[in-house]
């Protein structure tokens, strides 16, 4: 029923007994009619689209922004009431497209790619304002359109070689292209070689073929092994789009029938007949004959040293060679010199430990030293009594001395402390110094100069 076409319906209804009794057919007819009113009620209905479902076609270099298609629907109530759009955003997760709620036009708020996705299916909702919970939805399915926005290019790296035997004309290669642009009328690919190498004398291109061909007699491995022959790709849509990719020629030794034989310079250096194999156990046998060498060497080196000590008879200085970063303490037992850097901490009974004496002697004490005792005098009196020392060694003993001595009996020179003082400062006693002193007896000695 539709309250909004036909509220009313108005039906003959007629009862009649099937079975009447034969006794009474005299009082017939057995039937009767009536009239029958319905009266449809109106109740609020969600709104209605005009179509089952949308289709929509939109280019791909649509900009951001533009109108690419509209939805209609309507109240089929009396009230005709408010309808607004919406897009089931469960269909369209990246928010490429949006409608305007009043009209139910449908724009684009992000860029499309026909080659990511071609095709978009979304659902838009239309939904009485008056009353929300009355909603319909409706597929909308959107095709985008192809533009020629991408170049060609090679279906394959490729890779190919030429024979060192080759003759003018021969094919050696036939490339092919791929574009993720599908035009109306198919894929056609062009195929040249770019302007610096248009006048190429080893190699040309057959377009029509898409096919690769030399152009001399003859190639040596030892002048250019590799060559690298770029070719431009062009499509035949518009605008035309093109690209250059590179192939690479090897050069390559081949039998008669012009199969591959080895395409390494480095086989060229090789003796005829000789394997890889061979080669490196010639390698390896000259590596060997050199560490041989080597050790060789280096044990005769060892055995033309001579020892330190020749016989335990040989007298000579104690140079001891170290060929080691040292003993530790062992080391610093030969001399005590710390006597010298400290002479009144010497110990007065302390053994020699440069040698080891043959017979234990008394050692005498010597005698104390003074406190201010001269430096050179202090040196005599050692000198002195390591000569008179019978536990001596026979041989000469090397001492270093670090005593630097005591203070001087002079007092300092400085005039700086001069600021400090009050009154001039008497010089007069540099006249008793002697003629060393002189000069700054005539500077500073007398009032003359003080004055001065």
């Amino acid at each position: 029923l539709d309250f909004e076409n036909k509220m009313l319906y108005t039906l003959r209804v007629e009862a009649t007994n099937a079975h009447p009794d034969p006794r009474f057919l005299q009082l017939g007819p057995f039937k009767d009619t009536a009239l029958v009113k319905i009266s449809v009620e109106d109740i609020d209905e969600a709104p209605v689209f005009s179509r089952s479902w949308y289709l929509i076609e939109a280019d791909e270099d649509t900009k951001e922004g533009s109108i690419i298609g509209q939805v209609v629907a309507q109240d089929p109530d009396i009230t005709k009431n408010a309808i607004k759009y919406s897009v089931d955003r469960h269909t369209d997760l990246d928010r490429i497209f949006n409608i305007y709620s009043g009209n139910g036009s449908l724009f684009i708020s992000k860029p499309l790619d026909r080659e990511e996705t071609p095709w978009h299916n979304i659902t838009v909702i239309a939904t009485e304002i008056n009353n929300p919970k009355q909603s319909s939805q409706i597929p909308v399915f959107i095709r985008i359109l192809d533009i020629n926005d991408h170049a060609p290019e090679f279906a394959k790296y490729y890779e190919t070689f030429v024979c060192e035997n080759a003759k003018a004309g021969q094919l050696i290669q036939t490339v092919s292209a791929v574009d993720k642009d599908e035009p109306p009328q198919g894929h056609k690919f062009f195929f040249e070689l770019v302007p610096e190498f248009a006048v190429q004398p080893n190699f040309s291109i057959v377009d029509n073929k898409a096919g690769i061909v030399t152009r001399r007699n003859g190639y040596s491995r030892s002048k250019m092994s590799t060559y690298l022959l770029p070719i431009i790709i062009f499509d035949n849509d518009y605008p035309i789009q093109s690209s250059t990719g590179t192939l690479t020629i090897r050069v390559c030794a081949c039998d008669t029938w012009g199969n591959m034989q080895s395409c390494n310079t480095e086989a060229l250096l090789l003796p005829a007949g000789l394997s890889t194999g061979a080669l490196v156990a010639i390698l390896l046998c000259i590596v060997i004959l050199l560490v041989l060498v080597v050790l060789f060497t280096a044990l005769k080196r060892q055995r033309k040293k001579e020892p330190l000590i020749i016989s335990k008879d040989d007298v000579r200085d104690n140079i001891v060679t170290y060929n080691d970063e040292g003993g530790g303490e062992e080391d610093t037992q030969a001399f005590d010199i710390g006597t010298l850097r400290n002479p009144e901490a010497r110990e007065e009974s302390k053994m020699r430990r440069d040698v080891i004496p043959e017979a234990i002697f008394q050692i005498r004490r010597t005698a104390p030293l003074w406190e201010n005792i001269d430096v050179q005098d202090f040196i005599h009196r050692k000198l002195k009594e390591n000569d008179l020392d019978p536990a001596a060694p026979p041989y000469d003993s090397l001492a270093t001395y670090a005593y630097e001595g005591n203070d001087s009996i002079a007092n300092s020179l400085s005039s700086l402390e001069s600021l400090t003082t009050e009154g001039n400062q008497d010089y007069d006693y540099l006249s008793d110094w002697g003629p060393p002193f002189k000069k700054l007896a005539d500077m500073y000695g007398g009032e003359d100069s003080d004055r001065d």
